[in-house]
């Protein structure tokens, strides 16, 4: 069946690439998706899918029911916005939004799920019912949030939710996945130190100076990953900005200083961790320097958990096309983050990543990145992998 899959799909190709293409020249950041949601809705109405929008504002999920007897029910899902990155690709279909691009292949992903569509749609011979579910905003703005606060999965009733993404660092043709823990919790850390300020060349003497606790501060925020967190774990600390005081007024000591950085974590004991310990760093390194400090710990998209169930399900979905050598059941861990994480605290699930990586090393420029351009030629490969789920899932007895 798998690769008859492929064989059909790859006749689509030239169709489904001109779709993916489409939705890379008119990226939409998240919760603006209002074209690409348009134009799936449309596309799956053509195939007599049963569609239903605005799912969380802009999501669509359409509904296919099998031919054959069987109650369960399973969700797949891809990702539609865009991201605040100027493009340089030098693509024909390169973004018409300038600032703007598909940088992390979102593109691709809807279009897989929309050839998934069109074969399951042609062949309804599995046993339970398949949701298709377009999420939008799925780079930080809240959109599984907003779809599971709209009643997701009230709505849509799922046994299991599977989600499937692009790495342009692994070889096309090969996928990737591991149990427990895959993706990182990301938290974004604020601390401003407040002091009195003061002139920095004549009466230094006489200000509290937060430039000072901040050096400090900075430094000690590695001591927490090398001497808190235990060093069979993983976590990450990094700064992404320190703002205060005016680069014109060079002698003036500045009153406040900020120190913004983002927290990645896999558990929920580590993520309680860094919390506490920026917060005590920063109020103990204050007063001990006569300031005072202000700290907010904002959560973010918790650690992204793939099930042992689903995960062993989505694993040989993938080695029944590509075989045992091509598929990675012990991936690395990645430090990125992904809202799929919030479905599957609601459902078990997986979450898979294809290989996308084309250069003469296997691999492509990286996500998040103004060169990467997802690749068309997985487009199939990817189709037959949410096929394969479904027949793994939904065969019958």
């Amino acid at each position: 069946m798998n690769s008859s899959v492929i064989e059909t799909v790859r006749q689509w190709q030239p169709e489904l690439a001109a779709i993916r293409q489409d939705i890379h020249a008119h990226p939409e950041l998240g919760m603006e998706e209002v074209r690409t949601a348009a134009l799936v809705a449309k596309e799956l109405r053509a195939l007599g899918i049963e569609v239903t929008e605005g799912v969380g504002k802009l999501g669509v999920v359409g509904t296919i029911k099998g031919t054959r007897p069987g109650q369960r029910v399973i969700g797949l899902r891809a990702d539609m916005d865009a991201l605040q990155i100027p493009e340089a690709t030098g693509k024909p279909y390169a973004s018409k939004h300038e600032g703007l691009m598909h940088a992390c292949g979102h593109d691709g992903h809807t279009t897989m799920l929309l050839g998934a569509a069109r074969y399951l749609a042609q062949h309804k011979d599995f046993a339970g019912t398949v949701h298709l579910i377009f999420q939008p905003a799925e780079e930080g703005r809240g959109g599984a949030k907003a779809m599971i606060a709209d009643g997701l999965f009230e709505r849509f009733p799922v046994d299991a939710v599977y989600g499937l993404h692009n790495k342009p660092t692994i070889p096309a043709g090969s996928f990737a996945i591991r149990k427990g823990p895959a993706l990182a919790a990301s938290d974004r850390f604020i601390v401003t130190f407040k002091g009195t300020g003061g002139h920095g060349g004549s009466t230094p003497h006489l200000a509290t100076d937060v430039t000072i606790v901040q050096a400090h501060f900075v430094l000690a925020l590695q001591t927490i990953i090398g001497r808190n967190v235990p060093a069979v774990e993983t976590a990450v600390l990094s700064v992404g900005s320190i703002q205060g005081g005016s680069p014109i007024s060079a002698n003036v000591m500045p009153a406040e200083m900020t120190v913004t950085g983002t927290a990645r974590s896999y558990t929920p004991a580590i993520r309680d961790l860094l919390e506490r310990r920026i917060g005590e760093l920063a109020h103990g390194l204050a007063a001990s320097y006569g300031v005072t400090a202000e700290v907010t710990y904002r959560r973010g998209t918790p650690a992204t958990v793939n099930h042992d169930e689903q995960t062993d399900v989505a694993a040989a979905a993938a080695r029944a096309l590509v075989g045992d050598a091509a598929v990675n059941t012990n991936n690395a861990l990645v430090t990125g983050a992904e809202d799929f994480a919030l479905m599957l605290e609601q459902r078990p699930g997986a979450f898979m990543f294809i290989g996308g990586g084309n250069g003469p090393d296997g691999t492509s420029a990286n996500l998040h990145t103004p060169h990467f351009d997802f690749n068309d030629d997985i487009i199939p490969l990817g189709v037959a992998y949410w096929v394969s789920v479904v027949d793994h899932e939904l065969r019958g007895a």
